[in-house]
This record gives structure tokens, C-alpha cells and sequence, in this order.
């Protein structure tokens, strides 16, 4: 069926191209096409050949507009602003999309919020099932350990992520906040790089490095004055993120509007 397709928004883009592959990779996923931002020098460039594989016919369009006629969802991994663009066209389509984007700020979340009215988005700060797992696991232990425990949340990633601490890290954190019962906004350290004075009870911190060609690591902390617990996932390979939002994609198509997370989508 036509409305089963899958578009990809940024198909020239490093995630773009990781998608194109797993959907023509992945049994029953189909590809509806892929776009780019005005201006970009791969409009028009064979979509499979861009992603490493051989030529499909289908060509990166200019916008999103065409392949939304087609597709019954949409992948994007761009930037803040291209997402909330691409949420209201996909809304007023009714086409899901699956945004895994991160670095938004709230005017955007909000304008995202309001997308979800009118069709289904599925919006995480990691797509993979592990680090999902691992936000559950969090927020168990955070029930579990009291502020005697110290919560570090460290994160590494590749030089040009441009987030920081990543979306990933700061989902984490909501997991954390979720299992202590306090807003995250309230209890968390380190957001600009800097602490200035000791640890208070109950914070939890964040931890960046950026450097190199790190896919993404992630390590949450627990540390009491006699011992430490610690929880991490370690991502290899980027394909990783590119299967669960292609999953994310097959499950949202058709779904009632609403805003979800992965744990829906996996059901955790």
C-alpha cells in the first residue's frame, strides 16, 4: 500500500543516509522517498546511491511536500527548526513522523505538542531499545536509591554533535527525576559545562565530553559514600538508531494523533 511508504527527511545527512539504508534493508519497510533543505547539493541525486547502496530511481526532492502525498511516515533526524516545520506539514497531512532530533527549546516544543493534535509523532532522544531499556532501569533504581546516592549522568559523543548534554542524556535524566519524584529542571547541575561549589543533596548532574567519532556513550551513576552503581550503554553503530525509528515509523503509520515516546512504541 502507497500510505505505508516511508520518507526521510535530510537524506543526504549522515542519519538520513542510515535510514534510507535500514528501511531498504528491513522486511516490510518501503521507502516513499527522501528530501532536503532548498539549496542542498544532493537535490536530485539517486536516494540509494547517496546512502551507499546501489540506484533505486528514486531522486532527493526539494522539501517535503511531494513525498508526504505518498508516504504514511516520516523520519527525521535534521535540526530543531527543520523538525518543527517538517511537524506542522506532516500534521496538516496526516502523515505520522518520528523525530529524532534533539536540542529543542521549549517555544518548539510546544509548537511540536501542538502537531501531535492532529496526527501521531513519536518523538525520542534515542531511538535504540537498549538506551530505552536503560531509562527504565533508571528510573527503577532512582525509586529504589535514595538521596544518599548521588546521581552522574556522563555522556560522550563525536566532535560535531552540536547538544550538549545530548537529548539522550537529558531523557535519562527525566528517567532519574521521574523515579526520585522531583522535576528535572529544579535538581539538574552541570547544563552549561561548570559547577561552582559542592554537590547538593538530591542533584543530578551532567557530564559532556565531545571529541573524536563517538557514536554515543552513556553512563548513569548512583554513588553513596560507600559504594557506586552504575548503569551505561555503549552505541557502535549508528544503524542502531536508524532500525528503531524505521520500527518507530511502521508502528506510528496510521496510529491516532498523540505524542509517544519509544517506550510505547516497545512497549516498556
Amino acid at each position: 500500500m502507497v500510505k505505508s511508504l516511508i520518507l526521510v527527511a535530510g537524506a543526504g545527512g549522515r542519519m538520513g543516509k542510515a535510514v534510507v539504508a535500514e528501511i531498504l534493508r528491513m522486511p516490510g519497510a518501503s521507502l516513499a522517498g527522501g528530501f532536503e533543505r532548498a539549496g542542498s547539493p544532493v537535490i536530485g541525486k539517486d536516494i540509494g546511491v547517496l546512502a551507499g547502496l546501489d540506484v533505486i530511481g528514486l531522486a532527493v526532492e526539494d522539501g517535503a511536500a511531494a513525498g508526504l502525498k505518498r508516504a504514511g511516515a516520516l523520519i527525521d533526524f535534521t535540526s530543531p527548526a527543520a523538525s518543527v516545520e517538517n511537524a506542522m506539514a506532516a500534521a496538516d497531512a496526516g502523515v505520522a513522523h518520528v523525530i529524532g532530533t534533539t536540542g529543542f527549546s521549549d517555544a518548539d516544543e510546544a509548537a511540536i505538542v501542538r502537531a501531535a493534535e492532529k496526527t501521531a509523532i513519536v518523538k525520542s532522544g534515542n531511538m535504540s531499545l537498549g538506551v530505552n531499556l536503560l531509562a527504565a532501569l533508571v528510573e527503577d533504581a532512582a525509586r529504589r536509591l535514595d538521596d544518599n546516592f548521588d546521581i552522574e549522568i556522563f555522556e560522550a559523543h563525536h566532535r560535531a554533535k552540536a547538544d550538549a548534554p545530548s537529548g539522550t542524556a537529558l531523557m535519562l535524566g527525566e528517567a532519574a527525576a521521574r523515579g526520585r519524584g522531583v522535576d528535572l529542571g529544579e535538581k539538574a547541575t552541570g547544563m552549561a559545562g561548570s559547577r561552582v561549589g559542592e554537590r547538593k543533596t538530591g542533584d543530578i548532574g551532567f557530564s559532556v565530553f565531545r571529541g573524536g567519532g563517538v557514536v554515543g556513550e552513556h553512563t548513569v551513576s548512583f554513588a553513596a559514600m560507600e559504594e557506586v552503581i552504575s548503569l551505561s550503554h555503549k552505541a557502535i553503530d549508528r544503524a542502531l538508531f536508524a532500525r528503531g525509528a524505521v520500527a518507530a515509523a511502521r508502528w506510528a503509520a496510521g496510529r491516532a494523533p498523540g505524542l509517544y515516546s519509544m517506550r510505547d512504541v516497545l512497549g516498556l
